[in-house]
């Protein structure tokens, strides 16, 4: 009987051991771990591709660099290292999955699915702030966490204000302090917006002032599609409206631009850009030429100053205001390197690009290892 008892008082023992362990590991958690060194100077690498990694980087200030996963985002320094680093800090959370990551001047702002909107010191990793809002899409970040970081879903950023969306609910923070500036109820139709470089928050028919949360009179018919966005679809600098006409949005009404009526045309470098065939043109807003340039291109975007195109993966950097080739070079870290390869999503800074490169003829599924070209999937740049 004895023997007996001390089995069962073991047996007891040994399951509640478990329900702790489990409970350690399972329970709730965030950690955070903050940068320990100081804040790197602003380094311009010598122009070429330089590092291949495995996940998307959000370029930061043109000195970190910002990775998602599942349940973390972090950063490494400095943005020049030819591959993965050391985490310079990171901000985890479980059972929440990261949904989006944006950044606003110094801040790096982070939403979660449960609705949780974290804005982290982009130098440092230090909570800044945090708010509370409705649940998030989960984490949709595939192998790379490209879509995380370069196009968010319902996390749109301008003007100083981070614009959360669930379904009709629209609900701004302000991007340093996370003090909730105003929410709507936006109509039916007001889905997959974007913001713009003007200040607006633009969707269906309706366009809305990020600051005060107005609608903004006078605007075209929609359905809108933005153009020119540099990560995501944020800071939007023009769109084409219901009639298909274009309009320029580095002000909070926006402007027409004839040129942006002719479809596939976008602005880069400040400048309106399109191709056709194998002619690369650069248009003022008013329709008129400026320069042509002849060569098989993507518009890959740029900041002004730099326009950046892509004929066969070689990288070509044209003077937005003359049209004339400033430099060309391969996107291979060596020469013998292969370099074909499809473009996948793209990030455009000042200084830096990082580029996903799938694989010709692969599957279309970004989970399938025919995906990608190789495990290596996303390239890094300096422009």
């Amino acid at each position: 009987m004895t023997r007996v008892l001390l089995r069962g008082s073991a047996a007891v023992l040994l399951l509640l051991a478990t329900v702790l362990v489990g409970w350690r590991i399972l329970k709730p958690a965030e950690v955070l771990a903050t940068a320990k060194t100081p804040y790197p100077p602003l380094v311009i690498a010598q122009r070429g591709a330089f590092a291949h990694v495995n996940v998307a980087p959000l370029i930061f200030q043109d000195r970190l660099r910002i990775y998602a996963a599942k349940h973390q985002v972090r950063a490494d320094d400095p943005i020049y290292a030819h591959g993965l680093n050391t985490t310079r800090w990171s901000l985890r959370r479980w059972p929440a999955q990261l949904s989006g990551v944006v950044t606003d001047d110094t801040m790096v702002i982070t939403r979660w699915s449960d609705g949780v909107v974290v804005g982290l010191d982009g130098r440092t990793g230090n909570v800044a702030w945090r708010a509370d809002g409705p649940d998030a899409p989960d984490y949709a970040g595939h192998r790379t966490g490209a879509p995380t970081v370069w196009n968010p879903p319902d996390l749109r950023v301008s003007s100083g204000t981070v614009l959360v969306t669930a379904g009709q609910e629209l609900i701004a923070y302000d991007a340093s302090t996370g003090a909730e500036r105003w929410r709507a109820t936006a109509p039916v139709d007001c889905t997959n917006g974007f913001t713009t470089a003007g200040g607006a928050y633009v969707c269906g028919n309706t366009s809305y002032a990020l600051t005060t949360g107005q609608p903004v009179a006078g605007w075209p018919t929609g359905p809108f599609t933005a153009v020119g966005c540099p990560v995501g679809h944020s800071n939007c600098l023009g769109f084409r409206d219901g009639a298909s006409h274009g309009w320029r949005t580095s002000l909070l009404q926006p402007r027409r631009a004839v040129a942006l009526d002719t479809p596939g045309t976008t602005v880069a470098g400040g400048i309106v850009v399109g191709v056709q065939g194998r002619v690369v043109t650069g248009y003022r807003d008013d329709g008129t030429k400026v320069w042509t340039w002849n060569g098989l291109a993507k518009v890959l975007g740029g900041p002004p100053g730099r326009l950046l195109l892509t004929p066969k993966n070689d990288l070509v950097a044209l003077d937005p205001s003359t049209g004339l080739r400033q430099y060309r070079f391969r996107l291979g870290v060596s020469k013998r390197e292969e370099i074909d390869w499809n473009v996948g999503a793209v990030q455009v800074s000042e200084h830096y690009m990082a580029i996903e490169r799938l694989r010709k003829g692969g599957s279309k599924d970004p989970e399938s290892p025919t995906h990608f070209f190789s495990a290596n999937m996303v390239l890094i740049v300096s422009i």
